[in-house]
């Protein structure tokens, strides 16, 4: 089994894939795909490219390879991300209400509400 298909098993496996889908998609017997999970027991497989991971003794454990493979799967999965912290809140300075996400500290819709509220007016910058 050449390294090429054992990363597409391992990405199609975090897609969901089962043993038969991936062993006819790849036109291996499935068999060769069970034994190669069963001899990969341990090891963790990039969620967007399939590559084996190398998890550090003593961290949180990893999902993805790079830092770039992490961007690109998190974009194209939008529909997955769990958006628990979007926060409502009213401009301290104007007075309209705005939608942030993740931040549960802000006052402000705008930087430009911030300096005329903090500063009085954008031109005394």
């Amino acid at each position: 089994m050449t390294n090429e298909q054992k990363s597409k098993i391992a990405l199609l496996r975090n897609k969901g894939a089962t043993f038969t889908e991936i062993s006819k998609e790849l036109n291996i017997s499935i068999n060769t795909v069970k034994s190669f999970f069963r001899r990969c027991k341990g090891e963790v497989f990039c969620k967007s490219c399939g590559k084996p991971i190398v998890q550090p003794k003593g961290t949180r454990e990893k999902k993805f390879c790079s830092d770039k493979c992490r961007m690109a799967w998190w974009n194209s999965h939008r529909d997955d991300v769990n958006k628990k912290a979007i926060y409502s809140y009213k401009c301290c300075c104007c007075g309209s209400k705005f939608q942030v996400y993740g931040n549960s500290h802000r006052k402000y819709c705008s930087r430009a509400c911030y300096i005329k509220s903090r500063f009085g007016g954008a031109e005394n910058v």
